[in-house]
């Protein structure tokens, strides 16, 4: 089935853990970039040209008081003209764009209730992350993350862009906006965004494949911020009417839906640098599988993980959810795992503050590590009993050392929040994550079981023989540290992230 876990293709999110669309500098600020008056129309439609407007051309357009009619179309023809220059190729059509108010558009996002069983199912993937805790629901926090925060979306279904704005009736957008959702309405013209490509049964592979598409409308937005008050006069933004407020319910919901527009401009960059905008179309037409994929710019292909289904006394998994019950979080979605618990619960296994220390030009948050690089696979399976939940997670590794500093860094976890230990087996006794667990490895691959009891452990997953148990102290042994790779750099306050770059 189709992933229901993020939303449908095109949105634009101003989470407040990057100061979503920033202002942009204008013509009322900084260096005026000179006036080109109203050229002449060519004799043919050519990039850089689009419904009777130039790239460069002046327009009169003033969102003080709001967009009428005629100001929207000026806005709209010269952006796209624009974004045909950034991107170098045409438009092969118009693209409509309209406007609804936000409780509107929380009023549709809400009506899209997913079933029963999926929230339950959905719920313990959540769960196997450490960032959902049993006293939340995964779809509710989705909900309010993306209903508070979404500017404007494009519809591959109306091939339209809708704006999200407070005052529908006098409507304003954000520059940054418009010129994203415009690259969408591009890349569905000549990519078919509704295909299906770019969505993926499970949460891995989805962030992976979004990663193409949010990460070309991220790359063009921002050459497109370089430009404004330079070489090009841009229409202020308005100030204020976006999302944000007191930020997301759950920074580790925010900062794992977020992976496609922060890595994926840089990816993006990449592979324009090495191939051109025609290795960016190659990875439309094959876009990547695993979010290692995009982190690494490689192409090591993800190991194919497979959960035996050993369960007794009653528990059984989700017949029809994710990839055959199953679900994979990947590398992006560990390292998020790894930066909440120490976030928030001290687990001390990543600096929390080096989320913020990227390397590349188009990068917003870095989701690289040292317990989490090396992944090569992983498969999380959830079951059930009479209303009771536990879950099978196993994870493949680059090598055995990669396995047990995974392992390591995965205890540490457990013992932050108290848990109590006998051989393989850890009980956390309270919180929003008290459950049993048991956590095996064996040469490349760590398992771990979850039940509500370390009675229940068995019944929902047998153990593996050859599992070693923790050394003394309760390491496995041979991996110093839980360190992430790149060197640290400082947030202020309690925020997660300090603003993007203008």
């Amino acid at each position: 089935m189709r992933r229901r876990r993020l939303l449908a293709v095109g949105c634009l999110l101003l989470l407040v853990i990057g100061a979503g669309c920033q202002g942009i500098r204008t013509s009322d600020e900084g260096a005026t970039p000179p006036d080109h008056g109203h050229p002449a129309d060519p004799a043919t439609d050519r990039i850089g040209w689009e419904d009777g407007y130039w790239h460069n051309e002046s327009i009169d357009v003033d969102q003080s008081d709001g967009l009428n009619d005629s100001e929207m179309d000026a806005y709209v023809a010269r952006g796209m003209a624009r974004v045909e220059v950034l991107r170098d190729r045409e438009f092969k059509s118009n693209v409509p764009v309209s406007v609804i108010s936000r409780a509107e558009y929380r009023n549709r996002s809400n009506s899209g209730s997913s079933s029963e069983a999926y929230g339950a199912w959905n719920n313990q993937v959540w769960e196997a992350m450490l960032v959902v805790g049993e006293d939340e629901d995964v779809q509710e926090l989705l909900s309010s993350t993306y209903g508070g925060s979404v500017l404007g979306f494009y519809s591959s279904a109306n091939d339209r862009i809708t704006i999200v704005t407070p005052t529908p009736d006098s409507p304003t957008v954000n520059n940054a906006t418009l010129i994203h959702e415009l690259v969408h309405a591009m890349q569905d013209q000549y990519h078919d965004l509704g295909s299906g490509r770019y969505g993926a049964p499970t949460q891995d592979g989805d962030l992976a494949a979004r990663s193409v598409v949010e990460g070309e409308a991220n790359y063009v937005e921002e050459r497109y911020r370089q430009r404004c008050g330079d070489d090009w006069a841009c229409v202020a933004s308005p100030s204020g009417g976006g999302g944000g407020g007191d930020g997301p319910p759950n920074w580790g919901i925010s900062l794992t839906v977020y992976f496609p527009y922060s890595d994926g401009p840089q990816y993006v960059h990449e592979l324009r640098e090495a191939g051109g905008w025609d290795a960016v179309a190659d990875a439309f037409a094959d876009p990547p599988e695993s979010t290692e994929q995009v982190i690494h710019v490689t192409d090591e292909d993800p190991v194919e993980v497979t959960v035996a289904d050993t369960a007794s006394d009653g528990w059984e998994r989700f017949a029809g959810q994710g990839d055959g019950g199953a679900d994979t979080l990947g590398e992006a979605s560990i390292y998020v795992s790894l930066w909440y618990q120490s976030r928030y619960y001290d687990a001390g296994v990543v600096d929390p503050n080096g989320v913020a220390d990227v390397e590349g030009p188009y990068d917003t948050y870095d989701y690289r590590s040292g317990p989490s690089d090396g992944w090569a696979g992983d498969a999380v399976v959830p079951y059930e009993r009479n209303g009771e939940y536990g879950y099978v997670w196993k994870s493949r590794w680059d090598s055995p050392a990669e396995a047990r500093e995974f392992a390591d860094a995965y205890r540490s976890i457990l013992r932050a929040h108290d848990a109590t230990v006998e051989n393989t087996t850890y009980v956390v006794p309270d919180g929003p994550f008290a459950d049993a667990f048991r956590v095996e490895v064996v040469n490349e691959t760590v398992t771990v079981t979850n039940a509500p009891t370390a009675a229940a452990l068995d019944a929902v997953h047998r153990p593996d023989d050859a599992a070693a148990p923790p050394a003394e102290g309760g390491e496995t042994g041979g991996v110093p540290g839980f360190g992430v790779a790149a060197a640290l750099a400082a947030l202020a306050g309690a925020a997660l992230i300090a603003a993007r770059r203008v």
